[in-house]
């Protein structure tokens, strides 16, 4: 046979399928719960070595929800939400991987993942109308929809410090941690970062480390989380009423057990207003700003007074000013980059082992064998801990190495930042369906909420696309422009692109800057996406 016989433009394919899911944590195991009662054949793959997606990664100390827990959890089933009882108010990453575990088992999901499996490739053939995805181990499948589920969070962004290598000890990233635990007994630990991830494990480190070093770059804010276990009581009363409170959630504006208030903060007198955001305050959890006032997060006014209300406290809880100084923000509005919840965060720097290291005042130059060099010294260290967060919302995508029709790779059409259509799909890559992709609200409150409605609203188009015989569906580029505007439109209407944030890739170097989420209120999103089912998918050109 000759070369020219033998050239094959289609490798071989091991198996076809209707549907491949990429990733399985809350979004991967929903989508193969879906796609299997639908009666579609499918195939998942999982790069981890189990079920949990983000909460089999971030095993870090005192990582865990910062939504509470009896909604942090799926609705689709009322015997689960029954037989299932988490015991906090805001649960831990291991019980939250248990609980992922035991729907995986008691649905029989697992098996259709194929596990330890990078996806290193997903290309569209125009020709077949299929998907042709491969894997590091050279396994193909091809099918005609696929599903990422690769959750927003999930690709760790490491910084290009000078001399990484060079450090003698051990280093760890947060969003990559190991399984069997890391001791830091006895030892000098390091922290780079002070976002949510830094904010959760420091107070953790902290006890147990000999001494911690805090190398903070942006000072945050932070509110008490206020976690506690949930009473036997409380429990029975929440399982009477998750019904009700489900309900709400789907159409709340952060996909939370409350919603902004009537009023706004300048509508009070200050006296009034102080009253009410302490109270707020000593309740704790997201409700003290996102159950507060709106216009907070579109008035500069409004902003500074909450803003203001936060630096006291920190300067109240922090022993010695200069330190409380330094963890101040004062250059961006409160919420405006990712608002974490801590437990004691502030309160460790009154520790004796706690120095922080302002980098603003002296950067880092480089890391050494022996710790971490800044212009004023050598930080010498045992282990070192990266707190530097993700390649948001893009990053878990652009990594498919996934590529459109006539070939175009989707990080050449996002080269100038993400263009999706309600964050589910984009145009030139048919019946590719992004499961809280950018351009969704996603990162903007509780992620099981809104997967929820992404992965039913993808199943309610397919099962249209096959009750009318479409074979494809892709976004319109007027639609796909319409959406990007309104997106961005929206953001410019508050305050958020006053912060250097990942909500605008702000933390990754070169990477465009653009509001990734919808900022609209899931609640909002719900009902846009429910008028474009109801108009027969307008904006999707189905073929």
């Amino acid at each position: 046979m000759s070369p020219a016989q033998n050239s094959n433009p289609h490798p071989p394919v091991d198996v076809d399928v209707d549907a491949i899911v990429v990733g399985a944590g809350f979004a991967g195991l929903y989508a193969v719960y879906r796609l299997r009662e639908m009666g579609l054949s499918h195939r998942g793959f999982e790069q981890g070595s189990g079920v949990g997606g983000t909460w089999y990664w971030n095993r870090y100390p005192g990582a865990g929800s910062d939504s509470e827990s009896w909604v942090y959890s799926y609705t689709f089933s009322e015997e689960l939400e029954q037989d299932w009882t988490w015991s906090s108010r805001f649960p831990p990453q291991p019980e939250i991987l248990r609980y992922l575990e035991h729907v995986a088992e008691r649905f029989d999901l697992a098996r259709a993942f194929t596990f330890d499996t990078r996806v290193t490739a997903a290309r569209y053939d125009e020709t077949r109308n299929r998907w042709e995805v491969e894997t590091a181990s050279g396994e193909k499948v091809t099918a005609t929809w696929l599903i990422t589920a690769v959750g927003c969070l999930s690709s760790a962004a490491v910084p290009d410090i000078p001399g990484r290598d060079d450090f003698a000890g051990p280093w760890y990233h947060t969003g990559e941690w190991p399984h069997q635990g890391v001791d830091f007994t006895g030892k000098r630990v390091g922290v780079i970062g002070t976002g949510s991830s830094g904010i959760q494990a420091i107070p953790v480190i902290a006890r147990q480390a000999a001494h911690l070093t805090v190398f903070q770059r942006t000072p945050n804010f932070s509110v008490p989380a206020r976690n506690r276990a949930l009473a036997p009581q409380e429990v029975d009363e929440l399982k009477r009423n998750i019904k009700e409170i489900r309900e709400f959630c789907r159409w709340s504006t952060i996909g939370q057990p409350y919603d902004f208030q009537d009023r706004n903060a300048l509508d009070l007198d200050p006296g009034e207003l102080r009253e009410r955001l302490e109270a707020m305050w000593q309740k704790g959890g997201f409700e003290w700003m996102f159950g507060g006032f709106p216009d907070m997060l579109y008035d500069e006014r409004a902003n500074d007074i909450a803003a203001e209300f936060v630096r006291e406290k920190i300067r109240e809880t922090v022993k010695d000013p200069a330190v409380a100084e330094k963890l101040i923000p004062k250059d961006y509005p409160i919420a405006t980059k990712r608002l974490p919840l801590d437990n004691g965060y502030f309160e460790t720097y009154n520790r004796d082992n706690v120095t922080l290291v302002d980098l603003r005042e002296t950067p880092i130059e480089r890391i050494v064998g022996a710790g971490v060099r800044t212009t004023e010294k050598t930080h010498e260290l045992d282990m070192l801990v990266f707190a530097t967060g993700f390649d948001a919302l893009t990053g878990p995508l652009l990594r498919l190495g996934i590529r459109g029709r006539g070939g175009r790779k989707l990080e050449d059409k996002w080269a100038e930042g993400p263009r999706t259509y309600l964050g589910v799909a984009t145009e030139g890559f048919p019946n590719l369906f992004m499961v809280t992709g950018p351009g969704s609200p996603s990162v903007l409150g509780n992620m099981p909420t809104s997967i929820e409605q992404h992965v039913d609203w993808i199943c309610e188009l397919i099962a249209h696309m096959r009750a009318c015989g479409a074979a494809r569906a892709e976004p319109t580029t007027d639609a796909e422009a319409s959406w990007g505007a309104h997106v961005q439109e929206l953001a410019a209407e508050t305050l958020f692109p006053q912060a250097d944030s990942w909500y605008l890739g702000a933390n990754i170097p070169g990477k465009p800057r653009v509001f990734l989420p919808y900022i609209g209120g899931f609640g909002t999103y719900r009902k846009l996406c429910n008028e474009v089912a109801e108009k027969g998918y307008e904006g999707f050109a189905l073929g």
